[in-house]
């Protein structure tokens, strides 16, 4: 940066044109965001104010912003906040980044129990990271009750901080270990919830330096071919789910068949689909726990097959 006068509009572009040449998604937004942050202000104000200049300890500021996303460090892990369902989240680097394809998550889970509003659900979700999946539903189904369970208990700390910034801390309780393990025997739920790690381990060279140099390897690491999670979880889900409960979980582009041929070896499963993104990508897999009628007989209530 030379004796240019560094205006709000100057910095902005200076900022877009070095992003760019990086080969960033997104540089324009990431200048935008970066310089309100520094001046604790909104992106929309920066256009009202594009004339003026920066004081020499904002510019400084500005600098340390850009040299670190130049490093691929996320923006979320910069300004150290996400926003997920319409919720300001804290982020760290010890929690994956909330992303927009899991709201298909939570938004699957309320079309299964908003008709029921108002009953008392009983929610797991499984490796909660921020809490982003159990926050936005305990916000949005005020009689539910949430488990939420994490390997991490840095990550756990984090979700409980954005529980109580919420509002919700008192619905959700927070338990550290893997899969089912934490839970108290014999509980049962209305759903289970996860957003597990299911990309490739042959991908990983290939992914966005943001995510494979920053965020938790433990959180995105699905094995040899990024099924590693269902295989565990979908023989032993039904033990833990309500009859007619629901398992939902986000899942990779095109994993569809293999999750499917994994779902149908277990017999208490049925109700199998799958709901797509806003990009068009079968994103979470759907299973429902059989209901027996009362002679004791699995009542087969699965059209999809």
């Amino acid at each position: 940066m030379g004796q240019t006068e560094w205006t709000i509009l100057a910095l902005i572009r200076w900022a877009d044109e070095r992003f760019k040449k990086e080969g960033m998604a997104t540089p324009r937004l990431d200048a935008e965001v970066l310089l309100a942050e520094t001046l604790a202000t909104d992106r929309v104000a920066l256009y009202t104010h594009f004339d003026q200049p920066l004081q020499p300890d904002e510019l400084a500021r500005f600098k340390e912003l850009i040299r670190r996303r130049l490093r691929r460090e996320p923006v979320a892990y910069i300004l150290g906040k996400r926003e997920f369902w319409s919720l300001p989240l804290r982020v760290t680097p010890d929690v994956l980044i909330p992303r927009p394809e899991t709201e298909t998550l939570v938004a699957e889970a309320l079309k299964i129990l908003t008709p029921a509003e108002g009953k008392d659900f009983h929610i797991l979700e499984i490796g909660t990271g921020s809490g982003a999946i159990s926050i936005a539903l305990a916000r949005e189904l005020p009689a539910t009750k949430v488990v939420a369970t994490d390997l991490s208990p840095k990550a756990l700390a984090v979700a409980e901080e954005n529980a109580l910034r919420s509002g919700v801390r008192e619905r959700i309780r927070f338990l550290q270990g893997d899969l089912f393990h934490p839970l108290e025997k014999g509980e049962t739920f209305n759903l289970i919830v996860t957003n597990p790690p299911y990309i490739p381990r042959g991908q990983f060279p290939s992914l966005l330096p943001e995510v494979r140099d920053y965020e938790p390897k433990v959180a995105l690491d699905g094995g040899k071919d990024g099924l590693d999670f269902f295989r565990r979880v979908l023989p032993a889900v039904d033990e833990y789910l309500l009859p007619g409960g629901w398992f939902l979980a986000e899942m990779g582009a095109g994993q569809d068949p293999q999750i499917l041929k994994i779902a149908e070896k277990n017999p208490d499963l049925d109700s199998f689909t799958f709901a797509k993104d806003l990009g068009g990508i079968n994103r979470v897999f759907k299973a429902r726990k059989r209901v027996k009628d009362f002679h004791g007989t699995q009542m087969n209530t699965d059209e999809h097959r």
